[in-house]
């Protein structure tokens, strides 16, 4: 399957309109979090400070995430994704107000927390609405499953558009504006796009939990892929911390958030690929070379290297990240119980929020002390780990699908299949 037959395929599932609102409304993510960093070290002058304060909203993104999700999963997604991005829209002001006035920064550090558990898992939230819409479809078997892989691939290739875009975007507002314009604008979109999201009429409604061991969560298939996915966490905290000092060192930091955007291109480029890849390149092998890429395309950045060379290496750097993000949210939707698979890919991803939140952190202090070489070992360090646990830990059989297993969630108002 091509790209092109990909997008189409999607585009006969639900149309482009659902598309376009999955990516808008999660456009203002990757905004918060580089804006965040672009802000707080131009106010600063501390990247260390910066990092505190974006790793603190990617913290309590990861902890208010799964918890949203799952009230989805029960409830339907209409009524908190419509309360938490107005709510939260109005949160990532307020912390923009607290940084303009030189607010101490523990209560930026405060203020962030909250913001972040405010974040509605558009991300995950939208991969549930493709599948349980192929699962309502006439599609069966091998139709079905290249209809769940296009939706993965496709999905990831939106969350690498909105890390490539996101990032531009904040460097234009912050060139053409100012970097309190960049965090503002994603609030807005937040405020806007999170609403029509939440208003699509492909919302679903909520599902009847499964009993016994067919609704429990903590299954060895679904834990081991956090691991994997907190080491991707790293490696964006480690990256866009060590991007970040690197241009704020050669004079140039309201350049970040572009120049952090080169490798989300070929990321979304590579991600979208993986739908064409064959059958028999399976999953868990999948994982496993993207983790390699991971690591290895790392080594290039301890480089002498100027802009245009950074510019270059990580642009190759990012053809790894793609497969890596979508293979795993593939077996995410294979390993989790139908009922909870909001919630299930909230947690994973929750997992990749919070290494990019610690990522952070540890970053920001690593480039004070080491430059943005320093910040980049993050980086290689998470491809490595991810390596060892999906070749050493990582087992196939544990993605099979099991034939007894319910193809649909059973809808809370209705008793009937709902996807």
């Amino acid at each position: 399957m091509s790209p092109v037959q990909t997008l189409r395929r999607m585009n006969r599932i639900a149309g482009w309109p659902l598309l376009l609102a999955t990516f808008l409304a999660r456009l203002p993510i990757s905004m918060t979090l580089i804006g965040l960093l672009t802000l707080v070290t131009v106010t600063t002058g501390s990247v260390a400070a910066a990092g505190l304060v974006s790793g603190a909203f990617a913290l309590g993104e990861a902890v208010g995430g799964p918890i949203i999700a799952r009230f989805a999963d029960r409830h339907g997604q209409r009524l908190p994704v419509l309360v938490t991005a107005l709510v939260d829209a109005a949160l990532i002001a307020l912390l923009v107000a607290a940084v303009a006035v030189d607010a101490p920064l523990p209560l930026l550090i405060v203020l962030a927390v909250v913001g972040g558990l405010c974040m509605p898992q558009v991300g995950p939230m939208a991969r549930t609405r493709w599948v349980v819409l192929i699962r309502r479809g006439p599609e069966r078997g091998v139709e079905r499953e290249r209809s769940v892989s296009a939706a993965m691939s496709v999905e990831g290739v939106l969350d690498e558009a909105s890390f490539v875009l996101g990032p531009a975007l904040v460097g234009v507002l912050t060139l053409t504006l100012s970097p309190t314009a960049s965090v503002l604008g994603a609030a807005v979109l937040l405020g806007v796009f999170g609403s029509v999201f939440a208003l699509h009429p492909t919302a679903p409604a909520g599902s009847v939990p499964e009993r016994g061991s067919e609704g429990r969560i903590a299954r060895p298939a679904l834990l081991i892929l956090t691991v994997p996915m907190f080491c991707q966490g790293l490696f964006f905290g480690g990256m866009s911390t060590g991007v970040t000092a690197f241009a704020d060192n050669a004079g140039h930091g309201d350049l970040s958030g572009l120049m952090y955007a080169v490798m989300g291109s070929s990321s979304a480029v590579a991600g979208l690929m993986m739908a064409s890849l064959p059958v028999g390149f399976t999953l868990t092998a999948r994982v496993r070379v993207a983790a390699g890429g991971l690591a290895l395309l790392t080594l290039p950045l301890y480089l002498g290297h100027g802009p245009v060379g950074l510019a270059v290496t990580i642009f190759v750097l990012g053809i790894a990240i793609g497969p890596h993000i979508v293979s795993l949210f593939g077996l995410i939707e294979r390993a989790a119980p139908p009922s909870r698979l909001s919630q299930s890919m909230a947690i994973v991803l929750s997992c990749l929020i919070l290494g990019q939140a610690l990522g952070s952190m540890i970053a920001g202090s690593l480039a004070d002390l080491h430059g943005h070489q320093g910040a980049f070992g993050l980086a290689t360090v998470g491809g490595a780990i991810s390596l060892v646990v999906t070749v050493l830990v990582m087992r196939g059989r544990w993605y099979e699908r099991d034939p007894k297993a319910p193809e649909v969630p059973v809808t809370k108002d209705t008793g009937v299949s709902a996807g």
